[in-house]
């Protein structure tokens, strides 16, 4: 009788008794949408475990039937016969992508600012520039982008791979438009109260903001660390170029070959983890941007 009357109590408690028919349905449906979400994170590390024999199977199968760690160990073998140590690509691609992501978070943080809350003369034009920008894609941009950093002096050089992903209008109009709900009140009582327009945005507005500064912040990490165009078009010394460079080695040229399958299917997974634990540390501000937000 104790366990009947506690489950009772339980059942009276749990969120999914207390559920209509609506609100099943779409609880249903909403979870079979996170799982089909889910299948290309569950495929990469599936792939990632597959042996040759599974490889190749036709039609494919997305979960692993016979786990293996041999992929990888091709792989360590693989990058031990690099010219350039491997250990030199990943600080490339550390300091890089460490110093990028700051760059542009600061950057579009300061751009976003006067467009925000300062209406000078001709700040619409300016939003509308930045808007305009988003139309041309990322090809149209790579002989623009070659001549300005010819031009710069700054080939074969860390500057080389972040000033191309400085200029980030997405991250300028996400930030922009998070920073219009801060109430042009609470700015004013700092003003009152003698604080500085450097005190205001750093003390008042960025923490506000923390959520779509952490959302820029992932894009931008995610965005530079894949990024192997950098190192194609402005690096002529190999010491400069980057991990996804070298591992974007490793699996061209694979279409119709046998050999390092299993390297390229763990060099996917590599490549993917650094963006996965970046956007984990972070998902909470993220969720906490789009399902907006702002103050209330």
């Amino acid at each position: 009788m104790k366990a009947l009357a506690t489950r009772l109590r339980w059942r009276r408690k749990s969120r999914l008794f207390r559920m209509d028919r609506t609100q099943i349905v779409l609880t249903i449906l909403l979870a079979a949408g996170g799982y089909f979400m889910l299948m290309p994170l569950i495929y990469i590390f599936n792939h990632s475990l597959k042996p040759y024999s599974e490889l190749f199977l036709f039609p494919p199968k997305i979960f692993v039937q016979e786990p293996t760690l041999s992929n990888f160990t091709e792989f360590f073998v693989v990058i031990q016969d690099s010219t350039v140590p491997v250990t030199r690509y990943l600080f490339n691609s550390v300091v890089v992508t460490g110093l990028g992501t700051l760059c542009v978070v600061v950057i579009s943080a300061l751009c976003a600012y006067p467009l925000a809350k300062h209406k000078f003369p001709g700040h619409n034009l300016v939003f509308a520039g930045i808007l305009l920008s988003l139309m041309f894609v990322p090809e149209a941009m790579q002989i623009p982008r070659y001549v300005v950093v010819a031009n710069l002096g700054i080939m074969d050089t860390y500057w080389g791979h972040i000033l191309p992903h400085v200029a980030a209008p997405v991250n300028v109009f996400l930030i922009k438009q998070f920073m219009d709900q801060v109430p042009n009140e609470l700015l004013e009582a700092g003003k009152l109260d003698g604080a500085r327009e450097w005190t205001i945005f750093s003390r008042i507005v960025i923490p506000i903001c923390m959520p779509a500064i952490a959302t820029t912040a992932i894009l931008s990490f995610q965005s530079i660390w894949n990024d192997a165009s950098t190192s194609v078009l402005f690096m002529q010394n190999d010491a400069m170029k980057t991990f996804p460079y070298f591992l974007s080695t490793i699996t061209n040229n694979l279409a119709n070959q046998v050999a390092r399958q299993g390297a390229a299917a763990a060099a996917g997974l590599v490549t993917f983890l650094p963006t996965l634990i970046f956007f984990l540390a972070f998902q909470r501000k993220v969720i906490s941007t789009m399902a907006h937000s702002g103050i209330k």
